[in-house]
C-alpha cells in the first residue's frame, strides 16, 4: 500500500477465515464483510469474530487492468491523497455488468472506483441532505437536487451483485435484485443512489482517468485467456470468436447472425438472422491512432434516422472503437463528415425551449430531433444490441465540435466529440488506398443536411437559374390577366451526427 513516512501506520485486523483458517486480513475500520481469497468464503466481521456467511459466487473475468492492492492518488480538496484497492464488488443490471472497486485511503475513509467498459468514476459517501424518496420517484430527464445542487436523471434501473473480492464496506444478499438511480450534474458530477442499503447509500465523484490516478501494482498487459471464448454459430455453425470478455453482443463471421451472449459462452446461445448486409469501410479489427489514443475497431452498427412528421429517412454508420485505458469510442460516419464522440459524465442543461445545451462552458445549438433505428450491426459491442432496437435523438452543434443527447426508456446518455477530415481517418487506419471512399465533404457545423456535394451544387445552380428567368418574365406580368407567383421549395435529406447506443448504468 502507498504510505506516507510522515503518518503513522494503519492497524491491521487479521482472524482466521472460519471455512478453511487462511487468514482475512481488515485494513479499515469501515469494513465489515471480507471474502476469504482461498476458500471464497463470505466472511463478516463482528468485534474480534469472524462469522462464515457462506460461499460467494466466482469473479466473472473482465480482463480488468486493476487488481487488488494495486495503489495510487487521488486529489481531494487540493490535496494529492494516496489510495488503495482493498476490495471488488461485481454488479449486474438490466443492461450490463460493472465494477467497483473499495477504495482505502490514507485518511482512514473508504471510496469507491466505479469500472464500467472502459470508463471510471472515483466516488465517495455522502450526506445527501434530505431523506431520499423511492426509486420510483425519479424519472428520466428530469431534475432534482442534492445538497442543493440540480442534477439530471440519467439512469433508473435494477442491479444485483453477483461476485466479490476482498475486504468490503457493505455487502449487499447475492443475487438479490435493488434499484439505482444514477444523477448527473452540468459540471461533470455523477451521484450514485444505491437502494440496496437502507437508508440508501449516496455516493458522488465525477470521471477519471487511469493515467491520472498514478496507479502501481496494476496487473500487465491484460492476456486474456481464449479458452471457452470460442464456441459455434447456433445459426449456421460456424465458429465464432469473441475478442473482449465484456461484450454482451457478437455477430458470426459467415452468416452476419447477432449472437447474445447474455447467459455468457457456453451458457444458452441465442441468433437472429440480418438480411441485406451493410459493409464497413473501416474493416473490424482495424487498428489506428486517433486524438494521440491507439484504438480498434470491435464493431460496426448501420442506423437510420427520421424527423417527426416526416416519411424522409436518412443513415449513417457508428465504429465502435476499443483501447484498454480508455475504454470505448464511436467514429461516426455520416453525409455530413465523420466525427470522434465519447459519453459525457455530466448531463449538459437544455434551454426551456430546448433549442439549446450547455457543455463545458460552450453552448450548442439544436440541429436535428429524430427518431433513430438500428439497422445493421457486426463485430461484438458491450451492451444488448439488436436489429430494430429505437432511441430519441436531438443533435446539437457549435464551431467546437458536437453534441448528442440519446434516450431510451430507462437511461439518457450524452456525447460530445468533435469533427475530424477525412484524411485524418484514412491515415490513422493506414487506409490511404480507400481515401476516395472516405472522402467527405468535412463541413463546418452549420451547413445544409445533406453536406451538399458537387452534385447537388450543380442541381441548386440550375434551379436558381430557373428561378432567375422567372422572376424575370414575373417583373412584367400583370396579376389581372395571369398568375404572376413562383415558389420553389427545396430539401435534402441527410446524415445526423448519430448517437451513443448506450450499455448499462454507473459509468
Amino acid at each position: 500500500m502507498a504510505t506516507d513516512p510522515t503518518q503513522p501506520t494503519q492497524r491491521y485486523y487479521r482472524a482466521p477465515c472460519p471455512g478453511c483458517g487462511a487468514p482475512v486480513e481488515f485494513k479499515s475500520a469501515q469494513s465489515t464483510h471480507a471474502v476469504c481469497g482461498y476458500c471464497q468464503s463470505t466472511v463478516v466481521r463482528s468485534g474480534e469474530v469472524l462469522t462464515r456467511l457462506g460461499k460467494m459466487a466466482e469473479l466473472f473475468d473482465d480482463h480488468s487492468p486493476l487488481q487488488l492492492m494495486a495503489s495510487g492518488r487521488i486529489q481531494q480538496g487540493g490535496k494529492d491523497v494516496p489510495f488503495t484497492l482493498i476490495g471488488r464488488l461485481q454488479y449486474k443490471g438490466d443492461a450490463g455488468v460493472w465494477t467497483e472497486w473499495a477504495a482505502f485511503l490514507q485518511d482512514g475513509t473508504l471510496a469507491t472506483l466505479g469500472e464500467d467498459n472502459g470508463a471510471y468514476v472515483f466516488t465517495r459517501p455522502i450526506d445527501p441532505g434530505r431523506e431520499m424518496p423511492e426509486a420510483a420517484r425519479f424519472r428520466i430527464g428530469t431534475t432534482t437536487a442534492i445538497n442543493g445542487k440540480p442534477y439530471s436523471v440519467a439512469y433508473t434501473g435494477q442491479a444485483q451483485l453477483i461476485s466479490a473480492q476482498g475486504e468490503l464496506p457493505k455487502l449487499p444478499p447475492l443475487g438479490q435484485p435493488f434499484d439505482m438511480v444514477e444523477l448527473r450534474s452540468a459540471d461533470g458530477e455523477v451521484v450514485s443512489i444505491d437502494y440496496g442499503h437502507t437508508p440508501p447509500n449516496v455516493e458522488r465523484g465525477r470521471a477519471v482517468l487511469l493515467d491520472d490516478l498514478q496507479l502501481t501494482g496494476l496487473k500487465g498487459e491484460s492476456v486474456k485467456d481464449e479458452k471457452g471464448r470460442q464456441f459455434n454459430c447456433p445459426h449456421c455453425g460456424a465458429p465464432v470468436q469473441v475478442q473482449l470478455a465484456t461484450s454482451k453482443t457478437v455477430t458470426c463471421g459467415s452468416c452476419a447472425s447477432i449472437i447474445s451472449l447474455e447467459s455468457g459462452v457456453g451458457g444458452e446461445l441465442r441468433s437472429a438472422e440480418q438480411d441485406e448486409p451493410v459493409q464497413p469501410i473501416i474493416p473490424l479489427g482495424a487498428k489506428g491512432q486517433l486524438q494521440g489514443v491507439h484504438w480498434q475497431v470491435v464493431g460496426f452498427q448501420h442506423r437510420m434516422g427520421v424527423e417527426p412528421g416526416d416519411d424522409e429517412h436518412f443513415g449513417w454508420s457508428e465504429y465502435l472503437l476499443y483501447n484498454q485505458k480508455r475504454g470505448f469510442a464511436f467514429l461516426v460516419d455520416s453525409e455530413e463528415g465523420w466525427s470522434m464522440v465519447r459519453p459525457t459524465t455530466g448531463a449538459p442543461p437544455l434551454s426551456s425551449n430546448g433549442r439549446t445545451a450547455t457543455y463545458m462552458g460552450t453552448k450548442y445549438e439544436l440541429k436535428y430531433s429524430y427518431e433513430a433505428e438500428t439497422t445493421y450491426v457486426l463485430g461484438e459491442f458491450y451492451w444488448q444490441v439488436s436489429r430494430g432496437q429505437k432511441t430519441s435523438n436531438r443533435d446539437f452543434a457549435s464551431s467546437k465540435g458536437v453534441l448528442s443527447l440519446e434516450q431510451s426508456r430507462n437511461e439518457v446518455t450524452w456525447s460530445a466529440g468533435d469533427k475530424i477530415a477525412s484524411d485524418t481517418v484514412a491515415k490513422a487506419f493506414k487506409l490511404d488506398d480507400k481515401k476516395d471512399v472516405l472522402q467527405r465533404d468535412d463541413p463546418g457545423p452549420f451547413v445544409a443536411k445533406s453536406g451538399m456535394g458537387c452534385g447537388t451544387i450543380i442541381l441548386v445552380a440550375v434551379v436558381i437559374i430557373i428561378l432567375l428567368i422567372i422572376l424575370s418574365r414575373c417583373s412584367s406580368c400583370d396579376p389581372r390577366v395571369e398568375n404572376c407567383s413562383s415558389s420553389s421549395s427545396y430539401r435534402s435529406s441527410g446524415g445526423s451526427y448519430g448517437g451513443y447506443s448506450s450499455g448499462g448504468g454507473h459509468k
